[in-house]
């Protein structure tokens, strides 16, 4: 859908690399790591695939390149704390997954950054730390 994971791949997020970040905060569930690791790949590929979270995240895309990317001395580069609509889009698409447990889980990817989520800009790390937290909530409410 929008191609976003084509898109996403484009600017260095790839599928591995998501992967990886959500295993940087995986809480032990009863399953081996490799097993949760194929498990939350298959659900970020569901996702990616379902058009509220892929509009959701070329949403994020556009406006990193239009705000942050393409502007010299952007007024975000920082990622101020006025700036709040990055925060909304990840939050939305961790809830839109995983219910209102992964907006807790979100907090806990947007605070810690593991690997790929801490060299994104405002708006894509929010995106996808949404994307990792939606599939780790979802993942931990079907190993209950």
């Amino acid at each position: 859908m929008f191609e976003i994971e084509a898109r996403l791949e484009k600017k260095g997020i790839t599928l591995d690399a998501m992967v990886d970040a959500a295993m940087g905060l995986y809480v032990s569930h009863g399953m081996p790591d490799e097993q949760a690791a194929e498990n939350i790949r298959r659900k970020m590929q569901k996702y990616l695939t379902d058009p509220n979270i892929a509009s959701l995240l070329l949403g994020a895309v556009l406006l990193e390149e239009e705000l942050y990317e393409n502007r010299k001395d952007s007024e975000i580069a920082e990622d101020p704390v006025f700036l709040l609509s990055d925060e909304i889009i990840g939050m939305a698409i961790a809830e839109c997954i995983g219910g209102t447990y992964a907006r807790f889980e979100f907090t806990r990817y947007d605070q810690k950054k593991p690997g790929i989520l801490a060299t994104l800009g405002p708006f894509l790390d929010d995106a996808v730390a949404g994307l990792i937290a939606g599939c780790t909530s979802r993942l931990y409410s079907e190993c209950v």
